[in-house]
């Protein structure tokens, strides 16, 4: 017998979501409409754009690096490419309770790079009117505008993985003595 939280029931829960979103949404023409993920930081929601997205991992084996940043939380081995997992909460200066076994890695790829994103929780993804997501004041729960396309009426905050991604500080130079 299996758990009702075991991984038949993740897969299930899994395959109803797929199917439910690959139905075409009726109504609004696709180019008014954008998928977002959407997934929690510190009891807030957040979302990215989908088609940024590149997969969802569950956080697993995480290497701390020394001598980087505390926001660059270290490296997971995914399929035999290590990933450099980056956790939002410590970047964006959020309240940091720790690491469980909830936490989800989602994937960015830009180019040859590729670089995780740590969130507490994955929700799933939705479809929103482009024109429900609204600009947003300087600040957002913490968050400084520069990394924010905007807020839906609900409070969902939909984050710019280009401004994150290009971020200065997540260029790590530094020369280690030994």
């Amino acid at each position: 017998m299996t758990s009702p939280h075991g991984p038949d029931a993740a897969h299930a829960i899994l395959r109803e979501r797929a199917q439910r979103l690959a139905q075409r949404p009726s109504g609004k023409p696709l180019d008014e409409q954008v998928e977002l993920l959407e997934f929690t930081l510190a009891h807030e929601r957040y979302a990215l754009l989908a088609s940024q997205v590149h997969d969802v991992q569950p956080l697993r084996d995480l290497t701390p690096l020394p001598c980087t940043p505390p926001f660059l939380r270290g490296l997971v081995n995914l399929r035999g490419r290590l990933v450099a997992v980056i956790d939002l909460k410590q970047f964006f200066g959020l309240p940091e309770p720790g690491i469980t076994d909830l936490h989800r890695i989602v994937l960015l790829r830009r180019g040859e790079v590729e670089i995780g994103l740590l969130a507490d929780t994955v929700e799933g993804v939705s479809v929103v009117d482009k024109s429900r997501i609204r600009p947003t004041p300087s600040i957002v729960g913490g968050v400084a505008a520069e990394y924010i396309v905007g807020v839906t009426p609900e409070r969902l905050v939909v984050l710019d993985t280009d401004a994150i991604l290009s971020d200065p500080r997540l260029v790590v130079d530094e020369d280690v003595n030994t």
